[in-house]
């Protein structure tokens, strides 16, 4: 029989593998039923926390039943229903700036996140330095309302008051997920706050690909994540059975 767990999971690099663009990735065969799967094993706790919106993991998973948290815990599906915190302003000024300001960098892409942006390099390393003084200089001006969220050749801004731990906090004290022991999956810094809050609540952190981590447990890679959840579905294999970090 499953221990009584609650099952967080990034997205990008986690559920799906990183690819050029962000549009660009891949939902493999057979995860939206495992995911559909482990959401009813575990009585509804199981909740997507990532950096895209809402919208856009259902786009890419369809519409499932289980729990969204979008903008890093900024927006929350939980129920079926959506909630965003009120006043926070559109930056649609300052991704049309940025777009300006790459336009001749096809490489380099802006992704409008409504309330937040990310500006991304993986198809042009050489901007690196550019890019990252360009996020550094805009959050400088927008101030202690937001804050910089480094990732996988990606540098956003976002909220301050968004975070992957925080969303997960707030999840574990209202049911299905009251009482369970969390669960927690992702690959880079932006998931960092979510292991912290996890281990902090005695629950399993877990660590995808390589470099340091407050995460108690790792896997080598997404695919073989996504090869344990898959058996995890199907009753195979649990949490109980992952290799420390």
């Amino acid at each position: 029989m499953d221990a009584p767990w609650a099952l967080f999971l990034d997205f990008d690099g986690t559920l799906v593998d990183i690819a050029e663009r962000p549009d660009a990735v891949v939902v493999e065969a057979g995860l939206p039923a495992s995911l559909s799967a482990l959401w009813q094993r575990l009585d509804g706790a199981l909740a997507i926390v990532t950096g895209r919106t809402v919208e856009v993991v259902t786009g890419f998973l369809g519409d499932p039943g289980f729990d969204v948290c979008g903008m890093h815990g900024l927006e929350r599906r939980v129920g079926g229903r959506l909630s965003r915190p009120d006043g926070l302003a559109d930056l649609g000024t300052d991704v049309a700036a940025l777009r300006s300001a790459f336009a001749d960098r096809p490489g380099v892409l802006v992704e409008d996140k409504g309330v937040g942006v990310a500006l991304h390099w993986r198809l042009a390393p050489e901007a690196e330095a550019d890019a990252l003084a360009a996020m550094a200089a805009l959050a400088a001006r927008l101030g202690e309302g937001y804050r910089i969220q480094d990732g996988k050749a990606v540098r956003e801004i976002v909220p301050a008051a968004s975070g992957k731990g925080g969303a997960i906090r707030a999840l574990m004290e209202h049911p299905p997920y009251l009482g369970r022991i969390p669960v927690f999956a992702g690959d880079d810094r932006t998931d960092e706050s979510g292991f912290e809050a996890v281990n902090a609540l005695g629950g399993i952190s877990i660590k995808l690909g390589d470099g340091p981590t407050a995460a108690a447990h790792r896997l080598p890679s997404a695919p073989a994540f996504r090869a344990w959840l898959h058996r995890w579905a199907e009753g195979v294999t649990g949490p109980s059975d992952l290799p420390a970090s």
